[in-house]
């Protein structure tokens, strides 16, 4: 795609990086932006440097947060004794988008696949563990997509912690299997969660 200014394809390029985003699609929104006030396309490079360079991860659950410890592990009406362990960020807002889980949560950043070079030291099952062995958590719910990646890292987790005093559940196979549970509807993903089984339970139906 041939253009007649350099400034418009660097910008371009760099949109069409996005998740999704093509270049026609990089270009239309590059043009949309040019059409709007300046101020405003100003405001939007700001927020996204902020976002950049001010985030930072929850100290106690790797949640994305605005401080050292975010506004789900510091709200004192959720039940920080059950913790929901998820992939990624996506998934917790997934989850909150239900309104029906009111513990906490744990963010392991991906999902252990050796094909992938994604080992368990990768990830922070390590403070999970930590965590569970500190005392203090009822239930863990593990929230992963129904893959083998996650099934795999649903068992590792487990084998970890199955001798401590607690609680290990898995969200019941409403989401279907190789589902991501980003994609799952809300409806489905909060009966998932509200009628979660023995994790045990689950092993043995595999």
């Amino acid at each position: 795609m041939e253009m007649s200014s350099k400034l418009l394809e660097r910008a371009v390029a760099e949109i069409s990086q996005l998740p999704g985003i093509g270049k026609r699609t990089a270009l239309r929104l590059a043009l949309h932006l040019l059409k709007q006030p300046a101020d405003q396309t100003q405001q939007l490079a700001e927020a996204l440097q902020k976002l950049r360079e001010d985030i930072v991860f929850c100290s106690k659950c790797h949640n994305i947060s605005d401080a050292e410890v975010c506004h789900i592990c510091e709200n004192p009406h959720r039940d920080a004794s059950v913790i929901c362990v998820v992939e990624d960020i996506r998934d917790v807002m997934a989850i909150e988008n239900t309104g029906l889980f009111k513990g906490v949560y744990h963010v392991l950043g991906g999902k252990i696949s050796p094909i992938e070079g994604i080992g368990p030291g990768q990830l922070t099952i390590v403070q999970l563990v930590t965590k569970v062995k500190a005392g203090g958590v009822r239930e863990l719910i593990f929230a992963l997509s129904g893959t083998m990646e996650g099934d795999t890292t649903n068992f590792y987790i487990y084998r970890q912690v199955k001798e401590c005093d607690v609680v290990i559940s898995a969200i019941a196979r409403g989401i279907a299997v190789g589902d991501e549970l980003e994609f799952a509807d809300e409806v489905t993903l909060g009966r998932s969660i509200m009628h979660r089984v023995p994790f045990e339970n689950s092993i043995k139906s595999h």
